[in-house]
């Protein structure tokens, strides 16, 4: 399939750059894919959507300020101005880090995302924090911005990266993140640190409203996936099926494993809260084959494309993604491409709010 089948038109006004004041406020858009018919909802309206032996699994990921503003090595520390490159100094010595995944532990090795790539290589060093808490060494170089990242041993490494790190807020949310973000970035049940973007259908849940499901006898389980460079690497390749997801953690416990087993027996359907959980659920069936899925951590590059066959999830709460990306290709393998491009088509005429901070969509 080519990328170009992917692609659809969104003003720029469309995407949300703040969040609701109120968290269920948001606006749903209900497909059917069995017959493509779609309806205007909102999201309080979820949960009488659902039907009462359906499983609901959640990614409990929680995003960690995974963004450092730092200075390179040899260069006088200036003011920083996170989200103004200009202004930050970027030609004087100002850098920008995305923490993506711990690789180890001793040493302290990360894969990150660095600006300006193209400048810093093996061997400089980079200092981060006001007094310089925190040192590192590039020791290891890749494409498209990748670098590995050796930090110097600190007591309390984590602690200072909440201290002086910032939330990674999506490249199209054009404003600094704020204090208000560390918790609007995050879904209500986020309990596993790890991620450095949210699992953003979750976004839309308040206590309330899981206590409506709950109080119709729906069952829920939690996941964990953390969100990196799998989830929202750009596709560079003209064919589809050409493109590499890149490596994701999980882990499903023995009570998520329990649930799924005993909803699969019983035939019933397992609605997935967002793209993540669905390359989760469908990692773990895909490698338990005809067996019961057992309690695993491991990690996932499962790339969802049309033609891909569903082995576990029949509904998805999802929110609406960029053009030609791999999650808008996830969502089209489960909904049918012409059905979520036509669905996407009436979401911009009727002004939806897209992307992290925006409206949903439950495709059932």
């Amino acid at each position: 399939m080519r990328l170009t089948e992917f692609h659809y038109n969104l003003p720029r006004e469309l995407i949300a750059q703040e969040p609701l004041r109120e968290r269920a406020a948001s606006r749903l858009l209900h497909l059917d894919r069995s017959s493509g018919a779609r309806r205007d909802r909102w999201f309080r309206d979820f949960p009488s959507l659902l039907r009462s032996d359906d499983l609901l699994v959640v990614n409990n990921t929680r995003v960690f300020p995974a963004r450092l503003y730092g200075r390179r090595s040899g260069r006088k520390a200036q003011p920083i101005s996170p989200r103004n490159p200009a202004a930050a100094g970027f030609l004087t010595g100002r850098v920008e880090v995305l923490l993506t995944r711990q690789i180890s532990r001793q040493p302290n090795e990360w894969e990150c995302l660095v600006h300006p790539g193209r400048e810093i290589g093996v061997g400089e060093r980079l200092f981060f924090g006001s007094q310089d808490e925190l040192q590192a060494e590039i020791v290891g170089r890749g494409d498209f911005g990748k670098r590995r990242l050796r930090f110097e041993t600190v007591l309390d490494f984590d602690q200072v990266i909440e201290r002086i790190g910032h939330v990674p807020l999506p490249p199209y949310i054009d404003r600094e993140d704020r204090p208000s973000d560390r918790d609007r970035y995050q879904t209500i049940y986020a309990r596993q640190p790890g991620s450095v973007a949210a699992p953003t259908a979750g976004l839309h849940f308040t206590e309330e409203i899981l206590d409506q499901i709950r109080e119709r006898g729906i069952e829920t389980a939690e996941i964990t996936l953390h969100v990196g460079l799998g989830t929202f690497q750009p596709v560079r390749v003209e064919e589809v099926e050409d493109h590499r997801v890149d490596r994701e953690s999980y882990a499903i416990s023995e009570a998520a494993a329990e649930k799924i087993n005993r909803a699969r027996r019983e035939r019933r359907r397992v609605v997935a809260i967002g793209t993540t959980t669905v390359r989760t659920l469908e990692e773990c069936a895909r490698q338990a084959g005809d067996r019961s899925l057992e309690p695993t951590t491991g990690e996932a590059d499962l790339f969802i494309y049309p033609g891909y066959r569903f082995r576990l999830v029949g509904g998805l709460l999802t929110n609406f993604h960029l053009p030609q990306s791999t999650l808008l290709m996830l969502v089209c393998a489960f909904a049918g491409r012409e059905a979520v491009l036509e669905a996407y088509e009436h979401a911009v005429e009727e002004k939806y709010r897209f992307y992290s901070y925006g409206d949903c969509m439950f495709v059932e």
